[in-house]
C-alpha cells in the first residue's frame, strides 16, 4: 500500500560524538514514511511504490545516512566484506593480486577491505582479531606462515579463508599460489644453463625470499657449485636496498658473475649500482629478479625475470571465496599455478 504524502520535515541535527548517528527513524521522518519502509526501500525497493522510493531516496541524499551493513549482515548472514592482509603496499609485487581481488569481488556486490600485515606476525595476529570480530565474507592472507594462535583463531571462525602467494598440502583452508623452493631451483637451474658459476645473491629477509634462496642454494650444490655469498637488505624491497646491496656484495666477491635478486626492485638496484661503478652488465656481471613488475620490460638492459601471475591469484582467491558463501563446490582448495622464467638481456 502506498504510503500518504507528508509535509517536507526539516532535516535531522547532525549527531554529536558519542550520541548515534543518523538512523532509519530519522530518515523516515524526513521522508514521511516508516523506518520499516525505509528498510524496505532499501533492501526490496520493488516491494514500493515509485513515489516513497524517491522520497525515501531524496531522505537519504540530504540527510547523509549510511546503512548500517552490519545489521542487514546479521539478518542476510553476509557482510558483503571481504578482508585481504598483505605485507605491504609500499612495493608493486602484490599489487596485480589486489586488483584482481577488488575487480572480481565488486562484479559479485563485494567490497575488500585492505590491511598491511608486515614482515613479522605480531601484527598479522592483531589485524585477525580486529578482523575476524566483523565476520567478514571471507579473509586473503600471504603466505602460509602465520602463529599457531592465528591458525587456531582462522580455523574457530568458520570464515572461508585464502592464502596466496605460496604453496602447501595443508593449508588452514583453501590456498592459491605457487611454490617458492621451486622458484629457486628453476633459476639455479636456468642460471647454470647460461653458464654462470660464481653466483651472488642480494635479497630482502622475508621468510617466502629466504625459502627462494634455499632452493637456489641447494641447486647449485647439486651442481656443484656451494658457499654462494648473500647479502640480506631490509624488507621491503626498495631500489637503494639493491644499489647497497650489491656494493657490499661486490666489495667482499669481486668475483661473481650473476646475482639472484629478491626482487625486481632490487634487481633494478644492482643494476644501477653496477653501471654507476663501469660495470656492464650483463657482460661483466648478470642479474635476475623476481617478480616480473611492468618497469622489468624497460630497463637498461631489460631484466631477465620470474614472472607470477597475480592477476590468476587474485581471481582465483575471488572465486574460492565467493563460492563457498554461495555454498558452491569450490573444487579442489589447493591451486598451484606455477611461475615462468622470462629470458631477457640482463642475464
Amino acid at each position: 500500500m502506498k504510503e500518504p504524502a507528508a509535509p517536507p520535515r526539516k532535516l535531522p541535527r547532525a549527531a554529536r560524538p558519542g550520541t548515534g548517528g543518523i538512523t532509519l527513524n530519522d530518515v523516515g521522518r524526513l521522508a514521511g514514511v516508516s523506518a520499516i519502509t525505509v528498510s524496505r526501500a532499501l533492501n526490496t525497493p520493488a516491494a514500493v511504490s515509485p513515489d516513497t522510493l524517491e522520497r525515501v531516496r531524496s531522505a537519504i541524499a540530504r540527510s547523509g545516512y549510511v546503512p548500517n551493513l552490519v545489521a542487514g549482515g546479521l539478518a542476510s548472514n553476509r557482510s558483503r566484506l571481504v578482508a585481504a592482509l598483505v605485507p605491504t603496499i609500499a612495493g608493486p609485487v602484490f599489487l596485480e593480486t589486489i586488483q584482481a581481488l577488488t575487480d572480481a569481488l565488486a562484479d559479485a556486490g563485494c567490497q575488500l577491505m585492505l590491511g598491511q600485515s608486515g614482515y613479522g606476525g605480531a601484527r598479522e595476529d592483531a589485524l585477525l582479531d580486529a578482523i575476524i570480530g566483523r565476520r567478514p565474507d571471507g579473509i586473503v592472507l600471504t603466505g602460509i606462515m602465520h602463529s599457531a594462535e592465528g591458525r587456531k583463531r582462522l580455523l574457530a571462525s568458520g570464515i572461508p579463508v585464502v592464502e596466496t602467494w605460496d604453496i602447501t598440502p595443508t593449508p588452514i583452508d583453501m590456498i592459491v599460489g605457487f611454490s617458492h623452493e621451486k622458484v629457486g631451483i628453476a633459476v639455479a637451474d636456468y642460471l647454470h644453463g647460461q653458464g654462470f658459476r660464481k653466483p651472488g645473491i642480494v635479497i630482502a629477509g622475508d621468510e617466502r625470499a629466504m625459502r627462494r634462496q634455499a632452493g637456489f642454494e641447494q641447486r647449485f650444490a647439486e651442481l656443484g657449485v656451494r658457499d654462494i655469498p648473500v647479502c640480506l637488505v631490509p624488507a621491503p624491497s626498495a631500489l637503494g636496498n639493491g644499489r647497497m646491496g650489491f656494493a657490499d656484495l661486490r666489495a667482499r666477491h669481486p668475483g661473481i658473475d650473476v646475482v639472484f635478486c629478491g626482487s625486481d626492485v632490487i634487481a633494478h638496484g644492482v643494476i644501477t649500482e653496477a653501471q654507476a661503478t663501469g660495470l656492464s652488465v650483463p657482460g661483466e656481471v648478470a642479474v635476475m629478479g623476481f617478480g616480473d613488475l611492468p618497469f622489468a620490460a624497460f630497463t637498461h638492459p631489460l631484466l631477465s625475470t620470474v614472472r607470477i601471475d597475480g592477476t590468476a591469484i587474485g581471481r582465483q582467491a575471488a572465486r574460492f571465496i565467493l563460492d563457498r558463501v554461495e555454498n558452491r563446490d569450490p573444487g579442489p582448495r589447493v591451486r598451484d599455478l606455477g611461475f615462468s622464467i622470462v629470458k631477457r638481456a640482463s642475464a
